[in-house]
């Protein structure tokens, strides 16, 4: 999965892989391999070269690593985003994640109209809200989850005609 940080207001582009327990993270072209786990709710421990590292994310986008403080902001650059192979010939539009998340707003209902860029379901992702849009306007035929539904990648939110 590749994600951009803005760490401090410098962004760095970072790619992550999870290989059975490890997790491989390249950040600006540097390899770590590391253990993590998530011990509570925003709290993660990650082990590096016999390390360990205590992490606790905060809502505010403050992470706080031993003493220290900092602000990041995590982007996917295609996450959660109108699948264009979800178009068919008809006009039919699905609505699909690129990762999972929990839903956490609809924000149509089922045969309503929406316009392109109208907002329809927002899904959290990697600590981030992300808002699905409709890329045509039509009308809501589907809404397949509602709130607090947890979505696995590529399954469908819902379908606009």
């Amino acid at each position: 999965m590749k994600l951009i940080a803005e760490i401090e207001g410098e962004r760095q582009e970072i790619e992550i892989k999870r290989e059975e327990e490890k997790v491989i993270a390249t950040i600006e072209g540097r390899h770590y391999e590391l253990e993590a786990s998530e011990v509570e709710p925003d709290v993660y421990l990650l082990k590096h070269e016999n390390l360990i590292y205590e992490i606790y994310v905060a809502p505010n986008d403050i992470v706080h690593i031993r003493n220290h403080e900092l602000e990041v902001k995590m982007f996917d650059p295609k996450a959660l985003r109108v699948s264009s192979a979800g178009i068919s010939g008809d006009g039919i539009v699905e609505i699909k994640t690129s990762m999972p998340g929990k839903v956490v707003r609809v924000l149509v209902q089922k045969g309503g109209s929406v316009k392109r860029g109208d907002g329809i379901v927002v899904v959290e992702a990697m600590k981030m809200q992300n808002e699905m849009k409709s890329p045509k306007d039509g009308i809501v035929r589907e809404i397949r989850f509602s709130e607090g539904d947890t979505v696995n990648a590529g399954e469908i939110l819902a379908i606009i005609e």
